[in-house]
């Protein structure tokens, strides 16, 4: 198995798009983004399932995050994108890499959000096979799996544009905005992509 400073903290790049790690001083930005995404982004919002459970904030979550990624369970990115008139890249979203396990499984699961307002321009599938390229190929993991809503018709169109196996229905998969909600699965394993899952989304 893989620890801290082996897999963890990096940058990954392809043209103006970056996924770089969340930081503590992100906070203003984030909710800024998340704000005007509220709407947007609610019907798919993990929530707490316990009895008047709250989700952590802004703070215990990069805290979470940061630990998953110094024991190697997870990595936490945000999608930034550089932009004409700004000195920093922008944050345009957010990718985790979670649920890591070594052994003879060396598998994962990725999540993503993405603001509307950049929605429908590719930001979101090159994330993913940005991330899913540095797991299989330089971490050296086996499969990435990725599990969505069947209503989530944006999301469904990203795992469909970059080649991901529909392996079915998992019913009652997840907590999403207030009930268990099923879930379709979606999984690519390296022996799929071994031109890198980048160059084949990019070559379209």
């Amino acid at each position: 198995m893989m620890y801290g400073s082996a897999i963890w903290p990096v940058t990954l790049e392809s043209g103006d798009l970056l996924l770089r790690p969340i930081r503590y001083r992100d906070k203003r930005e984030w909710s800024e983004v998340r704000s005007r995404n509220s709407e947007w982004l609610a019907p798919w919002e993990a929530s707490n399932p316990a009895p008047g459970g709250r989700l952590p904030s802004y703070r215990q979550m990069v805290g979470s995050l940061n630990e998953q990624a110094r024991q190697s369970t997870a990595l936490p990115f945000l999608i930034v994108e550089r932009t004409a008139g700004f000195h920093e890249p922008q944050i345009v979203g957010q990718l985790t890499v979670s649920s890591i396990v070594w052994g003879s499984a060396m598998m994962a699961t990725l999540g993503y959000w993405v603001d509307k307002d950049r929605a429908g321009r590719g930001i979101a599938p090159t994330a993913v096979a940005m991330a899913t390229d540095h797991c299989f190929r330089v971490l050296g993991l086996h499969r990435m799996e990725i599990n969505i809503r069947p209503e989530n018709s944006p999301s469904l169109r990203v795992v469909e544009k970059l080649g991901f196996r529909d392996e079915g229905y998992r019913e009652r998969y997840l907590h999403i905005n207030g009930e268990w909600a099923d879930h379709r699965s979606f999984a690519l394993t390296a022996e799929e992509v071994p031109e890198g899952l980048l160059r084949r989304w990019l070559r379209g």
